[in-house]
């Protein structure tokens, strides 16, 4: 089995260094300053307690790649940058190897699913960070992260275990799912915040516009039918002795992946596929959702203006929201 990460940032990074350590064939795809850093120096992989430096062989596209039957490719990239993934995998004559949404939102399988036929969810949580290129920082302990997998739609093989069984043996918590999407449901609700905490900038908190936000989605989804998710957020009991938040020497975590989109001056971030999935679920079930319409606007602003992270105050968040400040 050799492990294909196709979008080589935070989380695929953090994939990428910790299975190629644990002694998988791994390959990367990445872009721009991340592909020419990595070619220079390797993947600095920076954990608590550790800082490795990762001989990865990595590509500028899937073109550039002679790909195998037993290749496993896992997709990292941010959910904008998918359709266009998917089309150069395909070209690249990919067919029937396993397809791996590792990412948010609940978009990217119906995409894949369109072009090849062994697609698999995962749900991801790992706290890691990509500002400067050619680095990842993952801040988790005393695991990486933690991974949830199935096959799309549903259902759990072979495959599925396999990949468990590397990702378990790169120190990841993994758990197979037959039914993987109520976690990525679950996982949805949660990324909901991403775009605040962008505005806010990290570490900021504003619980109760993050609460008003989440109720609309939550009423959203059940309109739409979506009425059993798994809970993913801090408190849940899983992540206890398994997932915490570690020092890594020298590292100040920025924050969630839209912080680090701004941070970065990537020019674009992905709410327009977490809060606009629920947009769009409510225009199709006749139920407004104001409030996640807002915050999509906000993020096309945020990265049209070049503002950063952090150029809002709670206060005028919740007055541009029409929420009590």
């Amino acid at each position: 089995m050799r492990f294909i990460i196709y979008g080589v940032g935070a989380v695929g990074g953090s994939f990428a260094a910790a299975l190629k350590l644990a002694g998988h064939d791994v390959i990367g795809i990445a872009r721009g300053a991340m592909l020419e850093a990595i070619r220079t120096n390797g993947l600095r992989f920076r954990i608590p307690g550790a800082d490795h430096r990762i001989d990865l062989p990595v590509f500028a596209a899937p073109g550039d790649i002679e790909f195998r039957p037993d290749d496993v490719i896992f997709l990292t990239m941010k959910s904008q940058d998918t359709a266009e993934a998917l089309q150069a995998l395909h070209r690249a004559g990919v067919s029937s190897q396993p397809i791996v949404c590792a990412q948010n939102g609940i978009n990217n399988e119906r995409l894949a699913l369109r072009l090849f036929p062994n697609v698999y969810a995962m749900t991801v949580l790992i706290p890691a960070d990509y500002i400067v290129p050619g680095e990842v920082a993952c801040f988790g302990e005393p695991r990486h992260g933690i991974c949830d997998i199935g096959r799309y739609p549903r259902g759990a093989d072979t495959t599925s275990a396999a990949i468990a069984a590397a990702l378990g043996a790169a120190n990841f918590a993994v758990i197979q799912m037959d039914d993987v999407m109520r976690s990525k449901h679950g996982k949805l609700l949660e990324n909901l915040i991403n775009v605040l905490e962008a505005a806010l900038g990290g570490g900021k908190q504003a619980p109760q516009i993050h609460a008003a936000v989440r109720a609309e989605a939550e009423t959203v989804y059940r309109a739409a039918g979506i009425t059993d998710w798994v809970v993913i957020g801090p408190a849940e009991p899983r992540r206890v002795g398994v997932l915490g938040m570690g020092h890594v020497e020298g590292v100040d975590r920025v924050g969630g992946s839209s912080t680090q989109s701004l941070t970065r001056g990537a020019g674009s971030i992905e709410t327009d596929y977490l809060n606009g999935e629920i947009v769009l679920l409510g225009r199709l079930h006749g139920v407004p959702a104001p409030l996640n319409a807002a915050l999509c606007d906000l993020s096309r602003e945020l990265v049209e203006t070049r503002a950063g992270a952090g150029t809002l105050t709670a206060d005028a968040l919740a007055r541009r929201l029409g929420l009590p400040s």
